[in-house]
């Protein structure tokens, strides 16, 4: 059967493929369109698993936020590539994701990966992604968060997205909070947040310290009594100078609004993925011995 233009089109459109992945199927298949969509996405199946190693540590933290401003989807979605990130392909992706996971609250990576995205699963959508552009991409972790009052949002570019859930304040108090979160970097709201073994381990490290000074006990114990509230300060939203003006911590500034942080999330993409290192001369040799061997 002869392989004609228009139904490569059709097939590339309803599949995504590129142009000689649709007629190389098509002929295949000898024009069969519904056995050509089934041999691309068993040969895109192929393909995200050999890719599946790959080091995805690029991408994109998507926000989605609810109607009614008290929910809101942090999603982060990766790609190898800062090139790929931009992709027009990947950010449609991406955005999907993030909407379905705030419309279908998902309770883990699987239930995101079956979640409907427009009649195919997000699996399905991913692996078709990864036949078209040629890179791993994964979707790596999600976050909701929920506010009986309001929340608000900040995202720096496509790479590092803020929710905060706030009681009080306006609309400008939120965003300032969630600006100073995305470049300070907090652990948690307040002291009362941070774990019991943080604390116990920095504390025994900072007695550590004092003692080897030659200090008496008591002394000693004052001394790190002094850095554990710098410690906590410096880790804690409330204990934080201000980005905008540091003579005032977050917290005093929260207060005299009259507006409270209940918790938050900052999300930045590839945070605690080892990326590979590559040396280029050492890629040359490489594929210079391999070549002598061939």
């Amino acid at each position: 059967m002869a392989i004609t233009a228009a139904m490569v089109k059709e097939l590339r459109e309803r599949t995504g493929a590129g142009m000689m992945d649709c007629k190389k199927a098509l002929t295949e298949t000898a024009g069969d369109m519904e056995a050509a969509i089934d041999l691309m996405r068993k040969s895109g199946a192929a393909k995200a698993d050999k890719k599946a190693g790959r080091t995805a540590a690029d991408g994109r933290v998507v926000i989605a936020v609810a109607d009614d401003g008290k929910t809101a989807a942090l999603t982060e979605v990766n790609s190898e590539t800062d090139f790929v990130a931009k992709d027009d392909s990947f950010v449609e992706f991406a955005s999907a994701v993030g909407a379905a996971v705030l419309a279908q609250q998902p309770a883990d990576l699987d239930a995101v990966a079956a979640m409907d995205l427009g009649g195919k699963s997000v699996e399905d959508a991913r692996t078709a992604l990864i036949a078209k552009i040629g890179e791993n991409i994964q979707v790596r972790r999600f976050e909701q968060v929920t506010s009986d009052d309001h929340i608000a949002v900040y995202q720096h570019g496509a790479k590092i997205g803020v929710v905060v859930a706030m009681q009080g304040g306006d609309a400008e108090l939120g965003k300032d909070v969630a600006m100073h979160i995305a470049a300070s970097r907090p652990v948690c709201v307040d002291e009362s947040g941070v774990p019991a073994d943080t604390v116990e381990k920095e504390r025994a490290i900072q007695l550590d310290i004092a003692m080897q000074s030659g200090k008496p006990q008591e002394i000693a114990e004052k001394m790190v009594d002094g850095r554990m509230r710098k410690f906590l300060g410096e880790i804690t939203l409330s204990g934080q100078p201000f980005v905008k003006d540091p003579d005032q911590t977050v917290g005093k500034l929260l207060a005299a609004k009259g507006a409270v942080v209940t918790g938050f999330v900052r999300l930045e993409v590839g945070e605690g993925i080892e990326k590979k290192q590559e040396n280029f001369a050492d890629e040359v040799a490489a594929q210079q011995a391999a070549a002598a061997k061939a």
